[in-house]
C-alpha cells in the first residue's frame, strides 16, 4: 500500500470540501430585488441595507480559510493514516460545509432582536469544529505511528495545546452571545487570530 499517495487523497477530498464550504458562502450572498429601480442611489441603498450579510461571509470565509491553512499544517505531519484519522477528519469536514448554515442566521437576524441566538448558533457550531480538530490531531499523534519521522514531541505538544486553548474560549463566546451578540462575534475572531500566526511556524 502506498501510505503517503493515500494521506495525498484524503488532504484532496479535504481541499474540494472546504471549497465547496467557501463557494456556499458566496451562494448565499443576498441579490438587491427591487421592483422599480428608480436611480442609482435606490440600488446603492439596497446594497447598503445588506451589509449584515456582508459581514457574515467575510466572517466565516475568515475563518474557513484560517481552518483550511491548520488543516494542511496537520497533514503536514502526518505519514500514515488510519481509519481514526479519516474518520475523525470526515466528521471535522461534515462540521466544516455546516458553516453556511449559521452564517445565513448572522446575515439574516444580526441586526435584529434575534442577534443573541444567532451568533450563539454560530458560536456553538465552532465549538464543536474545535472539538473535531482536537480529535483529529488525537488520532494522529495518539502512538506516534502515524506521524512523519522526525517529528518532535514538543511539535506534538504545541499542536496540542493551539487546538485545547480553543474549547473554552469558544464556550466563553457561546455564553457572551446571549448578552452581547457583537463581543462574542469578537472573541471568536480573536481566536482566529491567534490560530492563523501560532500555526504560521508549523507551516514554513
Amino acid at each position: 500500500m502506498n501510505v503517503a499517495k493515500e494521506t495525498l487523497r484524503i488532504e484532496a477530498f479535504s481541499d474540494g470540501v472546504f471549497s465547496i464550504a467557501i463557494t456556499l458562502l458566496a451562494l448565499e450572498l443576498p441579490f438587491p430585488h427591487i421592483e422599480n429601480i428608480m436611480s442609482n442611489a435606490v440600488l446603492t441603498q439596497a446594497f447598503l441595507n445588506n451589509w449584515t450579510a456582508y459581514l457574515a461571509f467575510i466572517l466565516s470565509f475568515l475563518s474557513v480559510l484560517i481552518m483550511w491553512i491548520n488543516h494542511h499544517a496537520i497533514f503536514r505531519h502526518i505519514h500514515k493514516t488510519t481509519n481514526a484519522i479519516m474518520f475523525t477528519n470526515g466528521f471535522m469536514l461534515l462540521l466544516i460545509v455546516a458553516v453556511p448554515y449559521p452564517t445565513s442566521l448572522i446575515a439574516e437576524y444580526f441586526n435584529t432582536p434575534a442577534a443573541n441566538t444567532a451568533v450563539a448558533v454560530y458560536a456553538a457550531l465552532f465549538i464543536l469544529i474545535n472539538i473535531s480538530y482536537n480529535l483529529l490531531w488525537y488520532a494522529a499523534s495518539a502512538n506516534g505511528q502515524s506521524l512523519q519521522p522526525g517529528v518532535s514531541k514538543q511539535t506534538i505538544k504545541s499542536f496540542r495545546n493551539i487546538y485545547l486553548i480553543g474549547f473554552p474560549i469558544y464556550v466563553a463566546a457561546f455564553a457572551v452571545a446571549f448578552f452581547n451578540a457583537i463581543l462574542s462575534l469578537v472573541i471568536c475572531m480573536l481566536l482566529w487570530v491567534y490560530w492563523a500566526i501560532a500555526i504560521k511556524k508549523f507551516n514554513q
